[in-house]
């Protein structure tokens, strides 16, 4: 299973984009509001119905976690101190950690980027300490991160690569006309 969090002011595309490739590959996908409200207001304006709230969300072991950008999204998903635990967690049972925009800003501060090749939006580097910084899509280990909106079909056929190989991917690239 592959949980996506949404906090209010996430950036929709870069939610939305990789739960549709991921979705295309089969992959099981639950969407997770950190708020008591299922229905979660995005930057622009677009309000998504989560799968279940934070509250909701059964005991479980994901294969991946997925944290969408965007402001205030992402300092709304960081100041989550269940969603840390959970984090935590599933990087300790090797679960994989995919964070888009300003969002591996949250895997930096937990330390979790440490001696690893990651990327981010243009100003948060700073919060990704340890780490080489740049690009559009990296993958190191079980981290996969992406620079913002314009790299989310990227990103997303990234996870899919890495969960079900390069020719599942390359098919959902060809069948969606990605470059």
């Amino acid at each position: 299973m592959i949980l996506v969090f949404l906090a209010p002011g996430f950036e929709e595309s870069e939610a939305i984009c990789p739960i549709d490739i991921l979705k295309r590959a089969s992959l099981d996908v639950v969407t997770v509001s950190i708020t008591d409200d299922r229905e979660v207001t995005g930057a622009h304006g677009i309000t998504v119905r989560a799968d279940v709230t934070l509250a909701q969300l059964p005991l479980c072991h994901p294969e991946a976690i997925l944290l969408p950008g965007g402001m205030p999204g992402t300092s709304n998903l960081n100041a989550c101190a269940e969603l840390k635990r959970l984090i935590r967690s599933a990087d300790n049972e090797g679960a994989w950690l995919c964070a888009i925009c300003a969002a591996p800003m949250i895997l930096g501060e937990m330390g979790l980027l440490d001696g690893k090749k990651a990327t981010c939006y243009p100003g948060f580097e700073e919060h990704l300490a340890g780490a080489t910084v740049g690009g559009r899509v990296r993958t190191d280990g079980r981290v996969i991160t992406a620079c913002g909106m314009g790299a989310a079909i990227e990103f997303g056929l990234a996870i899919v690569e890495q969960l079900q190989g390069r020719e599942k991917a390359e098919a959902i690239k060809d069948a969606i006309l990605a470059k």
